[in-house]
């Protein structure tokens, strides 16, 4: 049974109160869903704290509405179950729904994803939906997550939907670069989304944002290895939301894949995509540090020919710096349906050293804004 206490004015509840035991063994997920469902009925502010140990955890949802703001504690690790059989139940491990005011400090998310990255089979099917997803936040709102590491998510580590006023602070992500679709963090459908001071070393993109992401600021994340950070891919399915206002800065990227892209498939629905900023990058070996990519199709299911409706406008690259590790450090390859508008460059010095020769930049229907200095030349090539 828990036992509520009170400290600086929270009604406190301890998981190991409510029978968890930490052992790394015994299936603690009843006793921790127990725990929170009593420190979220409290009606004054209050606390769920998971005591220091080694949690073995099933698929779990902490639900609200909560009575009161509430803080979670976690000062162990939850143990993901190898078996992908027994995470059937929900689409993510670790689900945070209909929440207001929640703060999530700390612990280690512990995915196990090892066996599960050799069952993907996204390159023959197209399809990458069927490996749970380590943390999600569904429709939370008004709250903080910080201090929480995910490691070796089968899928992707956190996924934000509906959310509104989020912010996430000193998150560490850690996956090998071959683990793959382990994005770091993918947001959709969410507004006023902040990522700041955050490490992320995963298999795919370190953050991207998916449709109706809107007012989403990215600072001081280091990124690599990975995919980059990216906004897309878009046009994919009808109905996709805009995604306006995307502020990414102060930012480093080290043996990436990409740097910063925009991505949107060929023969796509109509589709906004507008207010995009990107600004004081450092690249440090990155393939392709600047990108827009208006016929992405990664795995050649689609109709390539057909131009992408996805309207892209409002773009800004300012003040990036460092190596590119292919030839072409910027590539600007807009829809020839519905052609970029103001794209500006500015203040970019990308070195490229390779064999076949200096780095060149690549545009496609777009004329770009240029400001300051530009290396390589802008847009001196078409593809």
């Amino acid at each position: 049974m828990s036992i509520i206490t009170k400290s600086q004015g929270q009604s406190v509840v301890d998981a190991k109160q409510s029978g968890a035991k930490g052992d790394g063994v015994t299936d603690d997920s009843k006793a921790i869903t127990s725990a929170w469902q009593k420190a979220c009925s409290s009606p004054t502010p209050s606390k769920l704290v998971v005591p220091p140990g080694q949690y073995a955890v099933g698929p779990m949802t902490f639900l609200g509405p909560c009575k009161a703001p509430i803080t979670i504690q976690f000062q162990g690790s939850l143990k993901a179950p190898t078996d992908i059989n027994q995470l059937k139940s929900q689409d993510g491990w670790i689900v945070f729904q209909q929440i207001d005011a929640l703060t999530l400090n700390g612990g280690e998310f512990d995915g196990r994803g090892q066996v599960a990255w050799s069952q993907n089979n996204c390159a023959q099917t197209g399809k990458c939906n069927n490996l749970p997803i380590n943390i999600r936040f569904n429709k939370v709102t008004n709250s903080l997550v910080q201090g929480v590491s995910s490691l070796d998510s089968k899928l992707f580590h956190m996924n934000i939907l509906q959310c509104q006023n989020l912010t996430l602070s000193h998150i560490t992500i850690n996956a090998p670069a071959d683990s793959l679709n382990t994005d770091g963090i993918h947001i959709g459908r969410s507004n006023g989304i902040k990522i700041t001071d955050s490490d992320i070393k995963t298999g795919d993109d370190c953050i991207s944002m998916g449709d109706g992401s809107q007012q989403v600021t990215i600072e001081k994340v280091t990124c690599g290895p990975g995919h980059g950070i990216s906004v897309g891919s878009l046009g994919k399915y009808h109905d996709e939301e805009p995604v306006i206002g995307v502020f990414v800065r102060d930012c480093t990227f080290t043996n990436t894949m990409n740097g910063v892209r925009v991505k949107t498939w060929p023969a796509s629905p109509n589709g906004i995509c507008q207010d995009l900023h990107f600004e004081n990058l450092q690249m440090n070996n990155v393939g392709t540090p600047v990108l827009i990519d208006q016929q992405y199709c990664p795995y050649g299911q689609c109709q390539a020919q057909a131009p992408s409706k996805v309207k892209i406008s409002q773009v800004s690259f300012k003040g990036i710096h460092g190596t590119s590790s292919t030839k072409v450090a910027i590539k600007i390859a807009c829809s020839k349906g519905i052609p970029c508008q103001n794209v500006e460059l500015s203040d970019i010095n990308l070195h490229y050293q390779g064999p076949d020769g200096a780095g060149v930049s690549q545009c496609v229907n777009v004329l770009p804004t240029i400001t300051g200095q530009i290396s390589p030349p802008a847009c001196t090539t078409t593809p």
